[in-house]
């Protein structure tokens, strides 16, 4: 033993790792706690600053009319109308395409070349700046698919131009690995043995995907669909060039005609152009003749944006709480 030995004996050193270990095992929870602290206040000072500059702007007539004097006075009806559609229609196309490819890549291809392939594609597809899916936008579904409708089908430009459906196909690639991985991490976490005992009984491959899985990873499902909500109806970049207006005090509605009545039904019309919260808070803060003089309605559209974002994702957590109650009591 060596001088000041009491210090150098097993038990006292492995007390001073001991005590090393609870000092950074302190620091480190501090540090953690200190970065979520930090992120609420970010979080509570962005949303606080945002509904104290908006709360005064939000009135009904605001919710409810269409915009004039340059959108310097009215409100903002056909933006929110607009948001709501193509994020509805971005849902109606992404889902159902997310979904099939992530139950091919967990239910048939397996390990094979092309479910890798597949991975590797969404995990790429997921990094690309948004502008960049706009620009696909133009070129893919404007220019190629939409002129080349009209060029088969005759007559003027219908298909070949800037749309609101050109526009929700976009965002709804935007969100497709978003959808692909959610909906892949939920079909991996149905046990296996549920599988192997439904193909012990003779059931078909789609049949175990239909009847076992699927039942099971629908709350997942749903989880997917909330997170592509909240990431589609806040993007501006991808629908700068497909098919939103920066002026426009009108619904895009159709009429449709009641044969041997007078009655007409308004439909959506996804041939033509809408005005869209994102874009219109864009627009006003960046290209207005006075944006100090537009910084009422600025805050109080980015409330309504965060409103309606908060009202869609809730009702996709109900029915997620609903699908997890109705596979507890199955």
């Amino acid at each position: 033993m060596i001088a000041g030995g009491a210090f150098d004996t097993p038990a006292e050193r492995s007390r001073m790792r001991a005590g090393r270990r609870r000092l950074l095992e302190r620091l480190a929870i501090g540090s953690l706690r200190a970065a979520t602290f930090a992120i609420l206040a970010a979080t509570i000072l962005m949303l606080g600053s945002i509904a104290i500059g908006g709360a005064t702007t939000v009135t009904w007539s605001f919710l409810t009319e269409t915009p004039r004097e340059g959108m310097t006075e009215g409100g903002i009806f056909p933006a929110i109308f607009g948001t709501l559609c193509i994020t509805l229609l971005m849902i109606l196309m992404a889902l159902p395409l997310g979904v099939c490819a992530a139950i091919y890549m967990v239910e048939y291809a397996g390990g094979s070349t092309l479910a890798r392939v597949i991975r590797a594609s969404v995990n790429n597809l997921a990094g690309v700046p948004s502008i960049v899916f706009g620009l696909f936008g133009v070129g893919f579904f404007v220019l190629f698919i939409g002129r080349g409708i009209d060029t088969v089908r005759g007559g003027g430009l219908l298909f070949g131009q800037p749309a609101m459906l050109w526009a929700a196909a976009t965002l709804a690639v935007l969100v497709l690995p978003v959808i692909i991985v959610s909906t892949a991490e939920a079909l991996n976490a149905v046990p296996r043995s549920h599988r192997e005992a439904a193909f012990a009984l003779g059931a078909t491959r789609w049949q175990v995907v239909r009847r076992v899985v699927l039942p099971q990873a629908k709350a997942g499902i749903l989880t997917g669909s909330i997170l592509s909500i909240s990431r589609g109806a806040g993007e501006t970049a991808p629908i700068l060039f497909t098919g939103c207006a920066y002026f426009l005090p009108r619904l895009p509605l159709a009429h449709l005609q009641v044969p041997f009545t007078s009655l007409s039904i308004p439909l959506v019309n996804p041939l033509d152009q809408f005005m869209e919260l994102s874009y219109h808070i864009f627009i006003m803060a960046t290209q207005s003749t006075n944006a100090t003089e537009t910084r009422a309605i600025q805050y109080g559209t980015t409330l309504v944006l965060i409103g309606l974002t908060f009202c869609l994702n809730l009702g996709a957590i109900v029915l997620r709480t609903r699908a997890r109650r109705r596979a507890v009591t199955v």
